[in-house]
Formats: structure tokens, C-alpha cells, sequence
């Protein structure tokens, strides 16, 4: 097995146990506050990191470093919140949807033709996204995993400025205006719900700062050691980790439904990415 892949799946385990954490504070801490303390714990990590390599922040493209840094807040606010609402495997999935969203604004945004193999899956992941979320089953559960799709959307967007930003700025620079952009967001959220964490609440929240920027630096290497579309691949089997914290801690089991959404979704964006890998192998 490669060490691109090994990364991936490290990556997408580390992930996964954040997420479990996320899960399991949010019964006593509000998401906002538990995106505060991700976010600050990792800006203040990333800044270390930064000053010990020796990487500069650039005075060019601030804007556009911000709006990176607001659509990734807006993500893990979104998916925290539906994390702390929905079965953690549910969630993924839903938030597994942005590679189609990169695909929709990349064509809006950059300019860039999309395939007709590309238009073809889009109603695959429609109708996986649809029996995910079970809108005709209209209850309280179909709108917070409304909020997974928008998670998905915002972290698309995100991904679209870092395509851009990745060209001129080190990966480390992208990742401090995320975290510090979120730690600002999140802090009027909080205000009049901040709830004092208890030593073991804690204990979980600085886990979360710091397993969440280990995550980040495992899927940067992989990305360096292999393809993009192998690396997209490989990262689908977060779902399966995050399914099996959640029947471990939770008792979460999918529906039948949710299973048959969850393999469409994946089906569609592991063939869209495996299109990509051919054409550039």
C-alpha cells in the first residue's frame, strides 16, 4: 500500500475521532463553543508550526484569505451542528457531497467545462442525498440533515478558494485565517449560550483542537505523496469509521434508506474520481 493511501486513511480515522468527540460534547456544550475551542486550539498550534518553519504571511490576497477563512467557519458550524443532531455516519455522508459542489461553482466561479459523465452522476447523487435526508418523511430529523447539505456547500466553496490560493500561499498560511477566522465567528455565536466545560468536557475540546490539526497534516502529506483523485477515494472510508464510532458509542444504526443513499453518494463521487485519476494517469 503507498503512503499517499496509509496518509489518506490516517487522516480520515483522525477525522473520524474528532468527529466523535464533537458528538459526544455537544450533549452539554453548545456547537459554537465547540467550534471555538477547535478553532482557537489550532490557530494558536498552526501559528507554532508556522514560526518554527519559518513561514511568512504574505501581505497580498487578504480578502480572499478571509472569505476562505468565513466559508470555513460556516462549514464547521454547519456540520458541528448536524453532528450534535444526526448519526455521526449520516453526517458524513452528507457532508461527503461537496466534491459535486466544487464541480457546480468550479463551473461558475472558474470557468471550467464540466463533462457529460459529470452531468449523468449529478442525478445519482441527488436521489442518494434525497433518501439520506427523507424529506417525505418530514420530521425534525430532515432539517437538521439539511444542514449536512449545507455544510457540504460551504466546505465546497472553501474548496474553491483554496484551488486558487494554493498557488501563491503556503498551506499552513490557508489554514491559520481558516482557524482564526473561526475562532472570530464562533465567539458572538457563543455569547449568551457559553456554557463553563467541565475537566472532562475539556479534556474533549482540546482533543478536538489538536486531533483536528494532526487530521489536517496527515491529508496535506498524503496529497503530496499521491494523486488527488486516489487521495478523494481513499478519504470515503471515513464514513465507515464514523458509522462504527457511532454503533460503538450511540447505538446508531442507518436505515435502510440512509444505506442505499449513503452507497449511491459514494458510488457516484468514487467514478467521478477514478474518471479524473484515468485521465491523468
Amino acid at each position: 500500500m503507498k503512503n499517499g493511501v496509509i496518509l489518506a486513511i490516517l487522516s480520515s480515522l483522525v477525522f473520524s475521532i474528532m468527529n466523535a468527540f464533537v458528538k459526544a460534547v455537544s450533549l452539554s456544550i453548545p456547537y459554537s463553543e465547540v467550534v471555538f475551542f477547535r478553532s482557537i486550539i489550532g490557530t494558536i498550534l498552526i501559528y507554532l508550526i508556522m514560526k518554527y518553519d519559518k513561514v511568512e504571511f504574505l501581505r497580498k490576497d487578504i480578502p480572499l484569505l478571509i472569505l476562505r477563512g468565513v466559508l470555513g467557519s460556516l462549514y464547521l458550524l454547519a456540520y458541528f451542528y448536524t453532528i450534535s443532531k444526526i448519526p455521526l455516519a449520516d453526517a458524513s455522508i452528507l457532508v461527503h457531497l461537496s466534491p459535486f459542489f466544487v464541480i457546480i461553482f468550479s463551473v461558475i466561479f472558474l470557468k471550467e467545462k464540466i463533462s457529460k459523465k459529470t452531468i449523468y452522476l449529478l442525478p445519482i447523487v441527488i436521489l442518494g442525498a434525497i433518501l439520506v435526508i427523507q424529506p417525505f418523511n418530514y420530521s425534525t430529523y430532515s432539517i437538521y440533515a439539511l444542514f449536512g447539505i449545507v455544510s457540504a456547500i460551504f466546505s465546497a466553496g472553501a474548496s474553491i478558494t483554496i484551488r486558487y490560493l494554493s498557488k501563491k500561499h503556503h498551506a499552513y498560511e490557508i489554514i491559520f485565517y481558516f482557524l482564526a477566522t473561526a475562532t472570530l465567528v464562533s465567539v458572538p455565536l457563543m455569547w449568551n449560550d457559553f456554557t463553563i466545560p467541565t475537566a472532562r468536557e475539556l479534556f474533549y475540546l482540546v482533543c478536538i483542537g489538536s486531533v483536528s490539526l494532526l487530521g489536517q497534516v496527515f491529508l496535506t502529506k498524503a496529497f503530496t505523496h499521491e494523486k488527488a483523485a486516489v487521495v478523494a477515494i481513499t478519504r470515503y472510508i471515513g464514513i465507515v469509521f464514523n458509522g462504527m464510532w457511532g454503533f460503538l458509542f450511540w447505538t446508531e444504526v442507518p436505515d435502510m434508506l440512509t444505506v442505499l443513499g449513503g452507497i449511491l453518494i459514494v458510488t457516484a463521487c468514487i467514478v467521478q474520481s477514478w474518471k479524473k485519476q484515468k485521465i491523468t494517469s
